[in-house]
């Protein structure tokens, strides 16, 4: 058996995301983003095709995105609530940094599209693990916004583009409760041929 390291087990078996709502300065610098996009990048990637990219929501940005999402989910849904507005904008402006992981497939005959999906999922949790490594809080969302065809065209979306996850990253020093989790054992079958 190769080296153990109690200390990543045991913080992946108390790992846990912090509402984005809850978030708040001081968020990572330029240089620990980079870090947590270079760890977050180092995922399984059969054919090394990079089937995902990075877009990094300026902190000056955020109010202008807020209320460009809003004015699409308007248009979409005239009769939207200010409750349902209010929380869009507070999961958009609320953590000091906001990453868009962005799957974005390659032609290959060798990678089916489905498993290049997959490697942009896994960026998107080493993500949350690099930024709680350097001792932030994160969260993965997705929503109506990751799916909508007028804010593919806000964030630039390319033919084939999907956006696999916002990623929101702050600091939030308030301990949290664990959710109820599934029952392994339930959900755990042994194939014996």
């Amino acid at each position: 058996m190769s080296e153990s390291f109690p200390e990543l087990v045991g913080y992946l078996e108390a790992r846990r995301s912090v509402p984005a709502r809850l978030m708040g300065e001081p968020g990572p610098s330029g240089d620990e983003l980079a870090q947590m996009l270079t760890i977050a990048a180092r995922v399984p990637d059969h054919g090394k095709l990079a089937p995902w990219r990075f877009i990094v929501v300026a902190a000056d940005a955020r109010e202008a995105l807020a209320d460009r999402v809003s004015a699409l989910r308007k248009e979409r849904e005239p009769d939207v609530a200010e409750e349902r507005l209010a929380k869009d904008r507070e999961a958009l402006t609320s953590s000091p940094v906001h990453v868009a992981v962005v799957s974005s497939p390659v032609d290959s005959p060798k990678v089916p599209e489905w498993e290049q999906f997959l490697s942009a999922g896994a960026v998107c949790l080493n993500l949350i693990h690099a930024a709680n490594a350097l001792g932030y809080s994160a969260q993965w969302l997705t929503g109506w916004a990751s799916l909508d065809e007028n804010a593919r065209d806000l964030f630039n979306l390319e033919p084939g583009e999907k956006i696999a996850g916002f990623i929101h990253i702050g600091t939030n020093d308030n301990p949290q409760t664990d959710r109820e989790r599934p029952d392994i054992a339930a959900l755990t079958q042994v194939w014996a041929g």
